[in-house]
């Protein structure tokens, strides 16, 4: 074992499925924590390529598609990509959305709110880090508009639930 990180590798690749899938180790380096997909689309094209693949999902696909891709096209491409995590990102949000205003003003989280948060959490990349929401508020709204789909909310009551997201992923 000659891993500055004292991580065996080989153990790691002839764990059980269930284990590796604990420690998120990567298919082919057993390496702990990885996200093969995020490393995979790394590169130049990682915007176009992750906004091509989820438009098969529609225009909320596209923007988490695009979210993904570009922080991995980042260059980084495996650190990039544990930046954001858009399932785990949708279930937070999900169990969280029962305690919001927004809740109890009778929307439904799939159709009304999850658009609202994805548009915070899938942007917040595209800023540096000490943007704020509200200097970029216009261009957020913008996306609300493309992706809202469905959603009953207009984008005064959706701007509240985007700029939890933004700022849940901004720490």
């Amino acid at each position: 074992m000659n891993d500055p990180d004292n991580i065996d590798r080989s153990e790691i690749k002839h764990m059980s499925k269930e284990s590796k899938k604990d420690l998120n180790a990567d298919m082919i380096t057993g390496e702990p924590g990885s996200h093969p997909i995020g490393t995979g689309i790394g590169g130049v094209g990682g915007a176009a390529a992750g906004a091509a693949i989820g438009s098969m999902a529609g225009p909320l696909g596209t923007l988490i598609g695009g979210a993904i891709g570009a922080i991995a096209g980042g260059g980084a491409g495996h650190a990039s990509a544990e930046a954001i995590n858009p399932t785990h990102e949708e279930a937070y949000w999900r169990a969280e959305f029962a305690n919001t205003d927004y809740h109890a003003q009778g929307h439904d989280f799939d159709r009304d709110a999850h658009p609202a948060y994805a548009v915070g959490y899938a942007n917040r990349h595209r800023y540096s880090a000490d943007a704020r929401f509200e200097d970029h508020e216009s261009e957020l709204e913008q996306s609300w508009n493309e992706v809202k789909g469905e959603s009953r909310m207009q984008w005064n009551e959706a701007r509240v639930a985007s700029r939890d997201a933004w700022n849940r992923v901004s720490k």
